[in-house]
């Protein structure tokens, strides 16, 4: 079983410009999920949404293209791929001489879903839409629509996840709403190193505390966990101790290394969320 620590996550990599698809790391979601009480399927569906800023390769001239990459992990997979792996992945195509976009398209799509699967049988691949340079322009820019929570001055001193401060009103009358804050922060599981994002709670029950919820998404803070690991420690939290009747859970992180991943969980299947960054990403 492939563990974080064997990636080349906080070593030193030698960086290959030649196509070569053994490169991307895949790694069990199924570890994380059991510390959270998630062991057979899980109550969430969902998607890592990607967005790849770097990739490039030659023509068949020899000369260089370049896209954006946006990329859709269904999170059914039994596999994440470990971010360095996948950032050494798109670099191998630096040098490699290709048909056309279509072509680095179809690539991309058949090495990731056969690392999210890893081995196993597949049972829904990922979705790889390719941005070239004359569709740059039309990118959007839009911050996550929601009732903003960091507008609270509120006290805070915990700085490990800690779903105690969260609570819900269970005497009142249900209510629907989205709750938007930009102060989540985690650390990478391997290097330590920061990441940074936003995140959107959208549920139906019993009114959540706005200044718990807001002082349990800072206590992410000094926490090592993967991003889509943190989204589902955040949603399965919500879910156990408020009791909503409907739950999503969305963060867009910051990118590094030129790719960010957004992941997505939601109680009951639906329309995935516009893959549009924010202003920090």
């Amino acid at each position: 079983m492939n563990t974080p620590e064997q990636s080349q996550l906080g070593k030193s990599s030698a960086y290959v410009d030649q196509y070569d698809a053994s490169l991307l790391f895949p790694i069990p979601r199924a570890t994380k999920r059991a510390e959270i009480g998630v062991t057979g399927q899980p109550v969430f569906f969902g998607a890592d949404l990607w967005t790849a800023f770097e990739l490039s390769w030659l023509n068949t001239k020899g000369k260089p293209q370049v896209a954006l990459a946006h990329i859709t992990v269904p999170a059914e997979s039994t596999h994440i791929v470990e971010s360095k792996s996948f950032k050494l992945y798109l670099n191998s195509f630096n040098n490699t001489r290709l048909e056309s976009a279509d072509v680095v398209r179809d690539m991309i799509r058949r090495d990731i879903s056969a690392a999210i699967w890893h081995g196993g049988t597949m049972q829904a691949s990922v979705g790889v839409k390719l941005l070239l340079q004359e569709q740059f322009d039309a990118e959007p820019v839009h911050e996550l629509d929601g009732l903003n929570l960091d507008r609270m001055d509120i006290e805070c001193s915990r700085y490990q996840p800690a779903p105690d401060l969260l609570s819900a009103t269970a005497d009142e009358a249900p209510v629907t709403e989205t709750l938007v804050s930009h102060l989540l922060k985690s650390n990478c599981l391997v290097t330590g190193q920061p990441d940074w994002g936003s995140v959107q709670i959208t549920y139906s029950g019993p009114q959540i505390d706005q200044a718990g919820l807001l002082q349990y998404i800072v206590s992410f803070r000094n926490h090592n966990e993967f991003h889509e690991q943190c989204v589902e420690r955040i949603f399965m939290d919500i879910w156990t101790r408020c009791k909503p009747t409907k739950l999503t859970v969305y963060a867009r992180y910051t990118r590094r290394g030129g790719l960010d991943i957004n992941p997505w969980r939601t109680s009951a299947p639906g329309a995935l969320p516009p893959n549009v960054r924010t202003a920090r990403q």
